[in-house]
């Protein structure tokens, strides 16, 4: 893969999505940031809010990649739209973000992963947890060996998107279809892939939004087990219907150490270091680990937009949102693959679709497909 001298991106997706302008703005490496969006209004609005040039404003994605003078492409849209407009931007020969999931479909996520081998450009799904502050701090303890052997990983992602500000897309979705939060930290954690799910579906959404995907459940609870390993891994998701603050969380489980996220946000998290041993503590901030120019938008106050309904029920995503744009600009200035490459973005994605089937299925266990030697 050849390394780029510099950076010219647009963002595609100005809800969420404008949150990264300034990050890339500021970013050493980075020439120039476009911004990408249907309606116009919205585009002359965080155009004029980000002092965007008017020749890097655009509203038509499929023309906005063949300009030659664009080399990135970062996607922050609906899922619906994630596979193709990913596909799109890479057989262009765009080096591409993405939002997660990768796709709504297994066949999708082949397609990118096929995509991103032909174009050999940077691809990299954008998982929030995998740089929060509380992941970065247990990964730091498990990687310096404090936590001794792994024994166990759970992951849990509930919400409640019946509340105002979702959009209507959302509504009867599958609660393993965004299983990414809950189960990126467990693949990632212990450095494996997922192999196979068992999943089991518990309660039931109100009936109207049951024909729009036609998934009854409430609660989806999945057993993952993980490629050349001896650990097994369970992610619970939930998304209506289900009465609980928010939560986006992972334990930790080793032979020395062992990490349990709080109960009700802000109390504290526990860490248990032996016997009957057990403190709760507030992990420290990121910004030592970024650059020094994008440092401070680990911090909360610097989301533009602390009214979006994403930051307000996704905690702040632990500050992970310059963590984001350093790996993905490195990676391609670098001249390698990601962190979250489209083989990983793509099992991890893989095991919320194939979680699913399982729960569709009364709890049969699936087999998360190969992309490996794709």
């Amino acid at each position: 893969m050849k390394a780029e001298t510099s950076i010219r991106v647009v963002v595609v997706g100005l809800g969420f999505g404008a949150e990264f302008i300034p990050i890339y703005q500021d970013m050493k490496g980075v020439e120039a940031v476009g911004i990408c969006a249907r309606t116009a209004s919205k585009v002359k609005e965080v155009g004029d809010q980000f002092g965007i040039p008017e020749d890097l404003r655009f509203t038509d994605f499929d023309e906005m990649i063949k300009r030659d003078d664009i080399n990135t492409v970062h996607v922050v849209t609906p899922p619906q739209a994630h596979a193709k407009q990913t596909i799109a931007s890479l057989n262009a020969g765009k080096h591409t973000a993405c939002t997660v999931p990768v796709s709504l479909s297994i066949n999708d996520c082949k397609a990118v992963v096929e995509a991103k081998n032909r174009a050999d450009k940077v691809y990299m799904m954008m998982e929030t947890v995998l740089y929060s502050r509380e992941y970065l701090y247990v990964k730091n303890l498990v990687e310096s060996g404090k936590f001794g052997r792994i024994q166990f990983s759970r992951g849990s992602h509930q919400q409640d998107m019946g509340l105002e500000g979702w959009p209507e897309y959302w509504l009867g979705f599958p609660p393993m279809f965004y299983g990414t939060h809950a189960i990126s930290p467990l693949v990632d954690i212990n450095k494996s892939l997922v192999d196979t799910v068992v999943c089991h579906g518990s309660g039931m959404i109100d009936e109207d939004m049951i024909p729009r995907y036609g998934s009854p459940f409430a609660i989806e609870t999945a057993t993952f087990k993980l490629k050349k390993s001896d650990v097994r891994v369970e992610a619970t998701r939930s998304l209506y219907n289900t009465v609980r603050q928010y939560r986006e969380s992972f334990d930790c489980y080793g032979d020395k150490m062992s990490f349990e996220w709080e109960q009700i946000a802000e109390e504290g998290h526990v860490l248990y270091e032996g016997g009957e041993s057990a403190r709760r503590i507030h992990v420290p901030d990121t910004d030592e680990l970024l650059p020094e120019e994008i440092k401070k938008y680990t911090k909360r106050e610097q989301i533009s937009d602390q009214d979006h309904v994403s930051f307000i029920q996704g905690a702040g995503h632990g500050g992970s949102h310059p963590h984001l744009v350093n790996e993905f600009v490195n990676a391609i200035l670098e001249g390698r693959d990601s962190a979250v490459d489209a083989v990983k973005a793509s099992n991890i994605t893989s095991a919320g679709l194939c979680a699913h089937e399982s729960a569709m299925k009364n709890g049969a266990e699936i087999k998360i497909p190969d992309y490996e030697d794709l």
